[in-house]
């Protein structure tokens, strides 16, 4: 057997990087566990593909990732050394087609471990708005089904009632029955044939679903599978000259990347977002803006983040009132990003206050996930700052609101409670917080 060559492009690249070769072994190894399939790679392994010994196909994407990562700009196989993918040497699909092969795969509870075992991209190529306009295949399915205004309708209408059901339970439940609604009803109404304008706010109406199906998967923590997702709503709101769902979808790849604390692809999707909205009224340059703020934050960029977060401050004075805000976009909303701001940016107790502030501000309208969600982070800062009794009664009423929730992300607060707790089993507030908790993570 001919020893192999050296791998010199993954030479270059680990030399990039600065890491030792224990800490590419530990970087994999934790991509690994993210990704739900737990390594146990060592420096000899990592020696052993700089020399030329091919990894395994199935790591080969956690390495791209790691370089890509640390090095903070898209790495490709070729550049790695590595052959082309399976994925890149098959013809890209219509957007029709993918959609329908993402939401099959999605619903067949044999695949859903596959699924979501994808990786969350921080270097996920994005198309501009420009790339995407009027890219839409047109697909005959051979059938003669048409579509009008009231098909548009009942669509938005259906998305509606499923973002409800997410609001309320989270989208555990409510995810796989958005995939199934794209698979077997809003895709054959791609593909009919209508009048251009009922096509295009098909389209359009297709694309905050595939939003909706995303944002659910990461409410599961399916980062990689809520990409994909997304990247379908950009192709179909571009083709449906929908600006303003494309603005929305880049919004949420940010909120998603910075509560993954990816702040340099939390900037990119929002200054991306901002820079795609063709015109801003007070209370999207907020919503957009406010986002902005976040991502920055987390990317350690304090002065940028303090700048934005007063421009969101002072749209937010001039939008109109309450009705019809964009994206849910309120006073509430506003006083969140400036708790995570100030929180990013190190100021705990700063960070209490605003989020008191939002619940004050909250209404019915608010989504009981996000009650849970933002109620879990104020109980954790006020045992950050040592407020013990008051975290324990925060806790003890997310607690109680609990069992009828399905949201991966609220069962991560939970299963936070008692090692929070531990160190304090000595008070018995904190004693009977920690076993209710147990308990309830139990049922």
């Amino acid at each position: 057997m001919s020893t192999p060559e050296p791998n010199t492009g993954l030479e270059r690249l680990y030399r990039e990087s600065g890491w030792t070769l224990r800490q590419l072994a530990q970087e994999i190894n934790r991509l690994g566990t993210e990704r739900g399939t737990p390594l146990k790679y060592r420096e000899p392994s990592v020696h052993q593909w700089l020399k030329g010994h091919m990894p395994k196909e199935s790591v080969r994407p956690l390495i791209l990732e790691a370089f890509a990562r640390r090095l903070a700009r898209p790495i490709t196989h070729a550049e790695a050394g590595f052959p082309p993918s399976p994925k890149q040497l098959i013809s890209r699909p219509n957007t029709v087609d993918g959609l329908i092969d993402l939401g099959r795969q999605d619903m067949d509870p044999s695949r859903r471990s596959v699924m979501g075992a994808a990786l969350f991209s921080v270097a996920l190529a994005v198309p501009n708005w420009p790339d995407v306009v009027g890219r839409m295949e047109m697909v005959s399915s051979g059938k003669p089904l048409h579509v009008g205004m009231a098909d548009v309708d009942m669509v938005v209408a259906m998305t509606d009632r499923i973002s409800e059901l997410d609001d309320q339970f989270g989208g555990r439940h409510a995810r796989p029955m958005a995939a199934a609604f794209l698979v077997n009803t809003v895709a054959p109404y791609l593909r009919a044939d209508a009048p251009e304008h009922v096509r295009k706010a098909m389209m359009s109406a297709a694309s905050f679903l595939s939003y909706l199906t995303g944002w659910m998967a990461v409410d599961e923590g399916l980062h990689g599978l809520a990409q994909r997702y997304y990247l379908k709503g950009l192709e179909l709101a571009g083709a449906s000259a929908d600006h303003s769902t494309y603005c929305h979808i880049l919004r949420g790849m940010s909120v998603q990347a910075a509560d993954l604390g990816h702040g340099s692809p939390a900037v990119r999707f929002a200054n991306a977002s901002s820079a795609a909205s063709p015109s801003s009224g007070p209370r999207m340059t907020a919503f957009l803006s406010g986002q902005q703020a976040h991502a920055y934050a987390i990317a350690g960029d304090r002065v940028s983040a303090l700048r934005s977060i007063r421009e969101t401050e002072k749209a937010m004075e001039k939008a109109e009132s309450g009705t019809g805000t964009f994206g849910g976009y309120s006073p509430a909303t506003v006083a969140y990003h400036v708790a995570q701001v100030r929180h990013a940016l190190g100021d705990v107790s700063g960070s209490i206050s605003s989020l008191k502030l939002h619940f004050t501000l909250r209404d019915s309208t608010d989504s009981q996930v996000s009650s849970l969600r933002f109620s879990s982070m104020l109980a954790e800062r006020q045992l950050e700052i040592g407020h013990l009794e008051a975290a324990c009664g925060t806790w003890n009423k997310v607690l109680e609101q609990y069992p009828a929730m399905h949201s991966d992300r609220v069962d991560r607060h939970v299963a936070k409670i008692p090692s929070l707790l531990n160190p304090h089993r000595g008070n018995s507030l904190a004693r009977e917080t920690r076993e209710r908790a147990i308990q309830a993570l139990a049922s």
